[in-house]
């Protein structure tokens, strides 16, 4: 079993910044694929940010060029530098990882506010 953890969710100004972090319970971290997830209110689940155990990135168009997906394979964890945030961000920000095996693991999310 792996327990994922977020922190670093807040209220934040719109133009402003956060960094989330995502901290892993077990060292399979550096064999698996991450990613970050959002959900705001009364919509479905969307991905943010993916990164492959081999570093390789991928983004969701909304927020390329803004958002940056990191992780640090010796403290198990992954993070998301989030700058010049948006209303339209403001969601539940969930980590994922995907096993070798192909089984999900999620956090229990940490809620990031943009306010205008």
């Amino acid at each position: 079993q792996v327990q994922l953890v977020e922190s670093g969710g807040g209220l934040v100004q719109a133009g402003g910044s956060l960094r989330l972090s995502c901290a892993a319970s077990r060292t399979i971290f550096s064999f698996a694929d991450m990613a970050w997830y959002r959900q705001a209110p009364g919509k479905q689940r969307e991905l943010v940010a993916a990164i492959t155990s081999g570093g390789s990135t991928h983004y969701a168009d909304s927020v390329k060029g803004r958002f940056t997906i990191s992780r640090e394979n010796a403290r198990n964890t992954m993070y998301l530098q989030m700058n010049s945030l948006k209303p339209e961000d403001t969601a539940v920000y969930y980590c994922n990882l995907q096993d070798f095996s192909g089984v999900n693991y999620w956090g229990k999310g940490t809620l990031v506010t943009a306010s205008t």
